[in-house]
């Protein structure tokens, strides 16, 4: 009789691709799916019956700043516990390679870690210290235009030299032959804001013979989000590109209700170029402190802040009354600071969440004493409060959200889906009970329902009880794009 590692019984099948749910056996063997049928005969050295439970690919979280935690914290609890089997780091234009020897970290790559923890001149470099720690869900990493403009350039308060894009270029295209899978950018920074378009632009067409894409934190999510979205597209345009939109948003109260515009103009677009996005289900963001951002439209709560410690935790108008100071003042006094804005209405929110072309990523901030709950919640808050209680969207199109769809965008290749040969990354959870627990008062809490996951095969996520916890080994890995060319496809 054929030996499995692990053969899963009666489980409830998502395939990931937005099909009906099944009833079947899964055996798993050498970090992948071996066998899917009814009464599998077939002996293992761990079995399972999952009779109840929906048993899906692992999630994907295609929006996060785990760079350097998947570093400093392998176990990822705050990953394996809601469900992620596979993280994209380098997001928003800042990532932890290829970035060494700073003098200083620019906001917002504060956002990722200290300046000691920068220390990867190369994707190689982070891709070894990766694979020497091996962390308990997979990487792939986008390169930081903002990474790229600090290692090269002297003030990043203009846009780059014809010398500069020279360097910057030659950085961009040694990290994609190394196993980058794009370019991110977060213009409505400072430290990139003042960069042109025709910058950016420059880079990305090291991204062509890559088969790379490009995600951007756009120019603005404010009142000229369509002219932002715009510049995305047209650099799609002219190097036929791939433009992913990172966390789609209507951001500000004089923007509330224009999500259907939004998603108009996107569709509208897509008629002529690939255009995907990225949403997280929540109406609050979490970044730096922003003071071109401070109002009092909506509550902004400081949650962490280094000249004053005492006063993460509070809102700005509360910090501003105990001060007697005007917000921005306040806001001026508290830099440098992070902080979490109530700028969005839960009605563009769900309609981002249940449009078919997005993809759902965390955007969580692990550097954050007092995180955003995306962090711990993102995929179990879609799960059980966007599909089981609001209904808004089914769960086998969720599922496609966070598993096919974005293994297609990025070109990763035999995962995102439940078929035979695709390697076993996998959730275990109960759609009757999942939930998300992280909260803003108290954001560091795993999620319940997820009973087990899987990562290449290897269990490392075990709700049991009242403890969740992870399990050894870790069995991470590093992932690569597709390479496509000529219809014919090869891993980098």
């Amino acid at each position: 009789m054929p030996q499995a590692d692990w053969l899963i019984r009666n489980a409830t099948i998502y395939d990931g691709n937005g099909g009906e749910p099944y009833i079947a056996d899964i055996a798993i063997e050498n970090g992948c799916i071996s066998a899917i049928g009814e009464q599998l005969n077939i002996g293992a050295l761990h079995q399972l019956d999952a009779n109840g439970l929906a048993l899906s690919p692992g999630f994907i979280d295609v929006h996060t700043h785990d760079d350097i935690e998947v570093l400093r914290h392998p176990a990822m609890l705050s990953k394996v516990s809601q469900g992620v089997t596979s993280v994209i780091v380098g997001n928003c234009g800042i990532s932890a390679s290829p970035v060494s020897g700073l003098n200083k970290l620019p906001d917002p790559m504060n956002l990722l870690g200290t300046l000691d923890e920068f220390a990867f001149k190369n994707i190689n470099d982070y891709r070894q210290a990766l694979e020497r720690i091996v962390p308990a869900v997979n990487v792939a990493t986008l390169v930081g235009h903002t990474a790229l403009r600090a290692q090269v350039m002297d003030c990043l308060e203009r846009t780059a030299t014809d010398d500069e894009i020279t360097q910057m270029r030659r950085l961009l295209k040694t990290a994609l032959e190394q196993g980058a899978i794009g370019l991110s950018s977060g213009l409505a920074y400072a430290s990139a804001i003042n960069a042109s378009s025709d910058e950016v632009e420059q880079l990305a067409q090291e991204l062509v013979a890559a088969d790379a894409v490009y995600t951007t934190h756009l120019r603005t999510e404010f009142e000229h989000i369509l002219e932002a979205l715009d510049e995305a597209f047209a650099l799609g345009r002219k190097w036929q590109v791939p433009v992913i939109i990172s966390h789609l948003k209507c951001a500000g109260k004089a923007n509330w209700g224009r999500s259907e515009q939004v998603l108009n103009h996107i569709e509208n677009a897509k008629q002529h170029q690939h255009i995907g996005c990225d949403c997280y289900p929540y109406s609050a963001s979490s970044s730096t402190l922003d003071l071109k951002q401070v109002t009092d439209d909506f509550d902004i709560l400081i949650s962490w802040c280094e000249p004053h410690p005492e006063m993460a935790g509070k809102t700005l108008q509360t910090i501003a009354e105990i001060w007697q100071l005007s917000l921005l003042d306040a806001a001026k006094k508290l830099q440098p600071a992070g902080a979490i804005y109530h700028g969005m209405h839960e009605q563009d929110v769900k309609r981002f969440v249940s449009y078919a072309g997005s993809m759902i990523g965390s955007d969580g901030l692990p550097c954050d004493p007092n995180p955003h709950p995306r962090l711990w919640g993102s995929f179990a808050r879609v799960l059980g409060h966007y599909v089981r209680d609001e209904k808004i969207l089914s769960l086998q199109q969720a599922i496609y959200k966070m598993t096919a769809l974005p293994a297609t965008e990025f070109g990763f290749a035999n995962r995102g889906q439940i078929k035979a040969g695709y390697q076993a990354d996998l959730v275990l959870f109960d759609p009757n009970c999942i939930e998300d627990k992280a909260t803003f008062l108290s954001p560091i809490q795993a999620a319940d329902g997820i009973n087990m996951v899987w990562v290449n095969g290897n269990l490392t996520y075990r709700h049991a009880l009242a403890q969740q916890f992870a399990l050894q080994p870790r069995a991470g890995q590093f992932l690569t794009r597709l390479f496509l060319t000529s219809g014919n496809k090869e891993t980098l």
